[in-house]
């Protein structure tokens, strides 16, 4: 007993020691990121081509790998090691891949409301991260896009709300709040970054819609629409950021 105890303990050691040596290479720079981007491209249309066959199954089995694709690129495309992390951004792209993994059990109330919960989360990190790009300034300066945001969220809600199952309709008005306000200080940043929101907002907006009810005469083409705005928004988002603090940077050096 004592024998297998310690294979067991060394075992263990060993798989640690991998996945640490994983991550370890995953997060070392390289200066452009780009082998973590590709990966990320051949893992997204692997996954849109699952989801064009099965929303739901093994054939997912890449959605769980997107988000840490993302952030692989993120961490490589930095110069040397002592380059600081977006951590608002990794945060937000883990959030994410916790939620993509949960969401693939929809099926069960537990998962989907872990999925919410994960990717509130992401809105939450983004929403922070913003901030620093001077997400502030652009919405003081002009206010009306951030506001029509905002009263979108109240009209969307109001009108889906009745035909959401009763237990849904406050995790959904919390999350499609956290969502919109992700959205408006997008839209005081800017460029990539706003568009990537507005991808993303119109993703969850088809959830919502279906979770409503209502859907695409093609259930696969629904899913897929909502895959692929949900990819290109987080692509968009997280190149605009890069971006964005490049010019920093740059500015500052």
């Amino acid at each position: 007993m004592v024998i297998t105890g310690q294979r067991s303990g060394y075992g263990r050691k060993r798989m640690l020691e991998a996945a640490g040596g994983a991550v370890s290479r995953l997060a070392r720079p390289d200066g452009h990121g780009r082998g973590a981007l590709a990966a990320f491209g051949a893992l997204a249309v692997a996954d849109v081509a699952a989801v064009a066959r099965n929303p739901r199954g093994l054939r997912r089995a890449a959605k769980p790998l997107l988000m840490p694709a993302l952030a692989g690129h993120v961490l490589r495309r930095r110069n040397d090691a002592s380059e600081p992390v977006p951590k608002a951004l990794v945060a937000g792209l883990a959030f994410a891949a916790a939620g993509d993994t949960a969401l693939l059990f929809d099926k069960h109330e537990s998962a989907f409301f872990l999925g919410m919960a994960a990717f509130l989360g992401t809105q939450v990190s983004y929403t922070a991260g913003y901030s620093r790009l001077g997400a502030l300034r652009g919405v003081v300066r002009k206010p009306l896009p951030a506001l029509g945001c905002l009263a979108g969220w109240a009209a969307i809600n109001a009108v889906l709300a009745p035909s959401l199952d009763a237990r849904l309709r406050l995790p959904v008005a919390g999350y499609s709040l956290a969502l919109t306000v992700m959205g408006a200080a997008a839209l005081g940043v800017g460029g990539k970054v706003a568009a990537g929101a507005g991808c993303f907002l119109a993703s969850d907006l088809l959830i919502g819609l279906q979770a409503a009810g209502y859907e695409l005469p093609s259930r696969q083409a629904h899913e897929v629409l909502v895959m692929a705005g949900y990819l290109l928004g987080q692509y968009l988002i997280t190149s605009g950021w890069l971006e964005h603090t490049d010019s920093r940077r740059a500015v500052t050096a």
